[in-house]
């Protein structure tokens, strides 16, 4: 029932941020509380999912056969990816995209008409290269080729590379990396921490936290198959695939495999609100697997919220 009025209200968090938003290191991206920044990009996150599970939840397999049914979905997603990519946050509006897209493909939608998306995407790059400011442009030519400024903008990544290196089979130990603790990798606290862990605990560190990465993952999905009701199904591969493209995203991006964008490593990376949204998705997950067996009213469109 709280599916659609949470959404509203990330919605309308994200329209204040446009208007009055906290500016930090170039982007507008939070909300001043007083006690509290609040980035309601990262609320979006799990509203999104929520509204969409509930969404399909009213719809049958044959409603979702019909295009128009999707218009409305569409909808959903497009609002809070144009505004958080105004702001302007990359990262976590493909993390919107992704993860809205999962929650598409689990509720039915036929395969071919994500590829009629991938392939309108494809022919929208030249325009959509146009409107990326300028550090994004350079980020993108960086991946290319990180040493045409490793001094510039191919600095934070070159370095980055160097400490995963350095950091060998076993690591330099807890609090004795170099690279972070001598301040040639900036920002190390946010997006790039798994750099830093991997340097002072090394591949066998690395490998043992990405198992309990994929184990989290693992357990979202096996909620998932175990849940009786669409809604509950749909909530639980949601946030699952969520967690799955933050981990891949950022663990990719400080490898130098795709280029620098903002998204942080969960349940390691420094961020209030980033945490906050993970305990709510957790205690989802937690939700959907004591409820599994609960029947749900199914009632189409937006009614019954």
């Amino acid at each position: 029932r709280l599916a659609y009025p949470l959404y509203g209200v990330a919605l309308l968090l994200l329209v204040a941020v446009e208007i009055m938003g906290d500016i930090g290191m170039g982007a507008q991206r939070w909300i001043d509380l007083g006690f509290f920044q609040l980035q309601p990009s990262e609320v979006m996150k799990i509203a999104i999912v929520l509204a969409l599970a509930r969404y399909f939840h009213g719809c049958t397999a044959e409603d979702i056969r019909r295009p128009v049914t999707l218009l409305l979905p569409l909808a959903m997603v497009a609002a809070p990816a144009l505004l958080v990519l105004r702001q302007p946050d990359l990262g976590t509006t493909g993390m919107l995209i992704l993860g809205a897209g999962a929650t598409f493909f689990v509720a039915g939608v036929r395969a071919w008409k994500f590829l009629v998306v991938l392939a309108l995407f494809g022919a929208s790059l030249p325009v959509g290269w146009s409107m990326l400011h300028e550090y994004q442009r350079q980020r993108v030519l960086t991946f290319m080729d990180p040493s045409r400024d490793p001094l510039g903008a191919g600095y934070h990544i070159t370095q980055s590379k160097i400490a995963l290196g350095s950091g060998g089979v076993t690591g330099k130990g807890f609090m004795q990396g170099t690279q972070s603790h001598l301040s040639f990798l900036p920002e190390k606290q946010t997006d790039f921490i798994f750099t830093m862990y991997a340097e002072e605990f090394g591949l066998i560190g690395g490998i043992l936290l990405l198992l309990l990465f994929v184990s989290v993952v693992l357990y979202a999905l096996s909620v998932s198959l175990r849940a009786r009701t669409v809604f509950g199904r749909l909530v639980a591969a949601g946030v699952g695939t969520t967690f799955f493209f933050y981990y891949f995203i950022n663990i990719a991006m400080v490898m130098g495999l795709i280029p620098v964008v903002g998204v942080p490593l969960p349940m390691v990376s420094y961020g209030g609100t980033q945490m906050m949204t993970l305990m709510i998705a957790f205690g989802l997950l937690a939700c959907v697997n004591t409820h599994r067996d609960v029947q749900l009213r199914r009632q189409p469109g937006l009614e019954g919220y």
